[in-house]
């Protein structure tokens, strides 16, 4: 690793800071820059649909938390440069968010991990490619919703990381496709 990879991986590092904060601070257009144009996102493990771009997973996500105080964290990061242009990472992650009395009144709280990868764009600025987020346990107001208690363990939800048939796509090669979805290129 080199110097320079340092200061890529720190420039990586302040880019999902800014993902923390500015999605906390509910600073929608801000937050809409720390994503490539053609990001994909995959946060199934919290029931949500496969999104394909930065303006509908903007759309998508801004009216599910207005109104609701969010606390998102990252820690531990592992983070590879695997080109000039592109990178992956994977953050242990939790979340805290609380809805007020009008809507229920309820407090979630979760773990788990973002699979990213990045691409450093046409002006020099890293941006998130592809998120994937792997939930570990969410709780509702304190009870475990997540994995249900009958799917307790590591490998009940997941495929066990030690497998490598069973990574990621991003993990292996950036523009790999995962078996099972046609290519996103041809919707466009």
């Amino acid at each position: 690793m080199t110097r320079d990879d340092l200061v890529e991986i720190e420039r990586i590092r302040q880019l999902k800071a800014r993902y923390f904060r500015l999605m906390d601070q509910q600073k929608w257009e801000e937050w809409a820059r720390v994503f490539c144009a053609d990001v994909t996102i995959d946060t199934s493990d919290d029931g949500a649909p496969r999104i394909e771009g930065r303006d509908a997973f903007v759309a998508f996500l801004r009216p599910i938390l207005e109104n609701v105080r969010t606390v998102h964290h990252g820690h531990a990061a592992e983070i590879e440069i695997t080109g000039p242009e592109s990178a992956r990472g994977i953050w242990a992650m939790e979340d805290m968010l609380w809805w007020s009395p009008a809507a229920g009144g309820a407090h979630v709280w979760g773990t788990g991990w973002y699979y990213e990868t990045y691409r450093k764009e046409s002006d020099g600025e890293w941006r998130i490619l592809e998120l994937v987020l792997v939930r570990q346990r969410v709780e509702v107001d304190g009870g475990q919703t997540y994995p249900r208690p009958s799917e307790e363990g590591p490998s009940a939800t997941r495929p066990s990381e030690e497998d490598p048939s069973a990574k990621r796509p991003s993990e292996e090669d950036p523009s790999a496709k995962r078996p099972s979805e046609e290519d996103p290129s041809a919707k466009r």
